[in-house]
């Protein structure tokens, strides 16, 4: 679906396209107890026509649910630590990397309101192992001593240099964008997707077995996790832009379907002829 929404500014007599207002959860350095967030995220947001709202990680129920009222998508990115394992009933591995308490339950807190809402979300690498927790799946705490025969999986740089193929799934919203059964991927991660949560279904898989996308089961729903980095060379890779294409989309007709968007007369006239 493709077509562009003009809201009216009504001190101007302009017209603008409106662009969904995208939560993005930021991630903790310890070191330095600084919050942060690789720039790619918004900048891959913007240019599908986007807004990034970077959410600070505060666990506070009515703090989330204050921001969320605000936005009409969410984007879980990836991190540089682990979920704690204990959230989905495992014990510490010897290669569990660090773990942000307060990260987890901040992007737990938005998984919980996002559910509520039927609000649209993409989920990327750590994004995706979070949606999967919440859902009630399990981890994988370290492909390299837990999978025999894995591929490398943490290419390190450049990072956005494609580094192995995914096999993609017939039927499901990354086959409609990928136009084909395969795909090159970028891949920095150590953890992966062992049991799948609820109303999730694995999409994509890298030729050692592991999941590489999830999608919601439910067709009302659009819920994307993947494993790579589409935030990175976006630029030039037609799937990576297809994806956050696709998710803003998405945000665009829930921002309808919830009243955060305000067409006015000629907004709703530019919809009307866009959809036919």
């Amino acid at each position: 679906m493709n077509y562009v929404l003009e809201t009216n500014n009504s001190e101007t007599g302009l017209s603008r396209e409106y662009r969904p207002r995208i939560g993005i959860t930021m991630r903790l350095e310890l070191e330095s107890d600084r919050f942060y967030l690789s720039r790619h995220y918004s900048e891959a947001v913007e240019a599908a026509g986007g807004a990034p709202v970077h959410v600070s990680l505060i666990p506070h129920r009515d703090y989330i649910a204050t921001i969320m009222d605000q936005l009409d998508g969410v984007l879980l990115p990836g991190s540089d630590s682990d979920v704690d394992p204990l959230r989905y009933g495992a014990e510490p591995h010897p290669r569990l990397g660090s773990v942000v308490a307060i990260k987890d339950e901040t992007d737990l807190g938005v998984l919980k309101e996002v559910e509520k809402r039927g609000m649209p979300l993409f989920a990327i690498c750590f994004g995706m192992q979070v949606l999967n927790v919440s859902r009630g799946g399990t981890l994988i705490q370290d492909i390299g001593s837990q999978v025999a025969n894995s591929i490398q999986h943490e290419q390190g740089l450049p990072r956005d240099r494609p580094s192995h193929r995914v096999k993609i799934a017939k039927s499901g919203l990354v086959s409609e964008l990928a136009q084909s059964e395969t795909a090159l991927v970028n891949s920095h991660h150590h953890q992966a997707i062992d049991e799948v949560g609820r109303n999730l279904v694995a999409t994509a898989w890298a030729a050692d077995g592991l999941v590489e996308a999830v999608e919601d089961s439910r067709r009302e729903r659009f819920a994307l996790g993947v494993q790579w980095h589409p935030e990175l060379g976006w630029q030039s890779d037609d799937l990576s832009q297809a994806l956050f294409n696709r998710f803003i989309a998405a945000t665009r007709d829930y921002a309808e379907r919830v009243g955060n968007l305000q067409l006015g007369s000629r907004g709703a006239q530019v919809l009307k002829e866009a959809r036919g």
